[in-house]
């Protein structure tokens, strides 16, 4: 995909939620707790906390979240992911929110066709 004649792609942001209920939590999790994922970042806002446990469930999602999916894939309707523990009721709800433009050439490792990293053209 081209913008203003350079190749690249559009990543949403998105909004990790804890999600507790109807089974008892067995890993920590925190109802309405929530990180963010901002490009290839985690980013924890205040004093939220994440069991590494529990996120090795969450964390396969992601990427494919954050880009374009059919309306009729899974992926773009089905919002809550299991924590890891199959004894564990914690539930993660991903959430779109905004989208953001990454240039391949701020963001591959090739390179004939590297560019100025994307997180130092942002300081």
């Amino acid at each position: 995909m081209e913008r203003n004649g350079e190749k690249g792609f559009w990543l949403y942001d998105l909004r990790v939620e804890t999600v507790v209920g109807g089974r008892h939590a067995v890993c920590r999790h925190v109802e309405g707790e929530f990180f963010r994922v901002v490009g290839e970042n985690l980013v924890f806002d205040g004093p939220a906390q994440v069991s590494m446990y529990a996120l090795v469930g969450v964390l396969p999602h992601l990427p494919a979240r954050q880009r374009d999916t059919d309306p009729d894939d899974w992926m773009s309707t089905d919002a809550e992911i299991a924590c890891a523990d199959p004894h564990c009721g914690g539930r993660f709800r991903i959430l779109r929110e905004g989208r953001r433009w990454f240039s391949h050439a701020a963001t591959t490792g090739l390179p004939d066709a590297r560019g100025t990293p994307y997180w130092k053209d942002e300081q």
